[in-house]
């Protein structure tokens, strides 16, 4: 399903208004206990502030409809989002593990745990509940700017919860040391989840195939019309934010007439549309007697050349 990225903004806006307060109550929970971990908490929402007014901007660019120098429009905007995303969570990975080595080497008391932890406790539930309604409405969507806040936010959550059991460990058994190791398996989690954000961010800016899935949807309805002496071959995908490029080159017997040809193509688009929601299709109309039919020119590439070269072969 897809939606208006311009749709999606209130959103982006709702996770802005749980970063401003989660900020609030983290910086107050430090304040209070002097916590290492509860300050690298404190320091991880500004990033997630700063991700989500990244993720709203981005959004509105690509809300934008095609133009002339953009004719595809400006779907491709959300990765600059999710891109931003996992380098700050990169940095606030790098940020929680620093601090956290100099208090595990110079460990300092802590005060007022038990309010502090309160509070903490208060900011995790915040974040936990805009990070679920993100995520769905994300996946629902195909928005990955909303995904990548998303995952954000649910590293966020962790991030509290693993600083949350740190402190109440040093208030339960006073040793100090709980806080910074905390704050250490922390920062190897968020160092994870940047990775994961980054490795998705690239795959798209490099036109990454659509899913296998969706893939499969269209081969499935390639098949229906085998039957009728229709071939099919030089699939090419890629998506760009909530969009889905699809394009493929239609065979048909070469006595068909141009409108027989055109309500075949028309019928096809419609199918792919409907099972692959967000798609722009391109199709491409060749006689099935004619070998050059079966060439792919300036698209040429190994795997697909191979395959396309074997489905001829078993039509001869």
């Amino acid at each position: 399903m897809t939606a208006p990225p311009n749709s999606l903004s209130r959103y982006a806006w709702l996770s802005i208004g749980a970063a401003v307060v989660t900020i609030t109550l983290k910086t107050i929970a430090f304040l209070l206990t002097n916590s290492v971990g509860l300050l690298s908490d404190a320091l991880e929402s500004i990033v997630n502030l700063v991700g989500a007014m990244m993720a709203l901007a981005m959004l509105a660019v690509a809300s934008r409809p095609p133009d002339e120098g953009h004719t595809f429009g400006h779907t491709k905007a959300e990765y600059f989002s999710s891109g931003l995303e996992g380098v700050l969570i990169l940095i606030a990975g790098i940020a929680v593990g620093i601090p956290a080595v100099y208090r595990l080497i110079f460990p300092v008391p802590l005060h007022r745990l038990d309010v502090g932890i309160l509070v903490a406790v208060l900011a995790s539930c915040i974040n936990l509940a805009t990070a679920v309604i993100l995520l769905r409405v994300g996946r629902r969507y195909g928005s990955i700017a909303l995904e990548a806040n998303a995952h954000h936010l649910l590293t966020d959550v962790w991030t509290s919860l693993a600083v949350i059991i740190g402190v109440a460990g040093v208030w339960i058994t006073g040793w100090t040391r709980l806080d910074p190791i905390a704050a250490l398996l922390v920062a190897a989690n968020i160092l994870r989840t940047a990775w994961q954000i980054l490795g998705r961010t690239v795959s798209g800016l490099m036109d990454k195939a659509i899913s296998l899935e969706d893939q499969s949807k269209i081969r499935e309805i390639f098949s229906r019309y085998e039957s009728q002496g229709i071939r099919f071959h030089l699939l090419q995908t890629r998506q760009a934010g909530q969009s889905k490029f699809i394009s493929f080159h239609v065979l048909v017997p070469g006595e068909w007439t141009v409108k027989q040809g055109h309500d075949l193509l028309e019928e096809l688009e419609t199918q792919v549309h409907q099972s692959v929601p967000g798609s722009i299709v391109f199709t491409h109309l060749e006689p099935l007697d004619d070998p050059t039919a079966w060439d792919v020119g300036c698209w040429e590439q190994g795997p697909t050349r191979r395959k396309d070269s074997q489905e001829k072969n078993s039509q001869a």
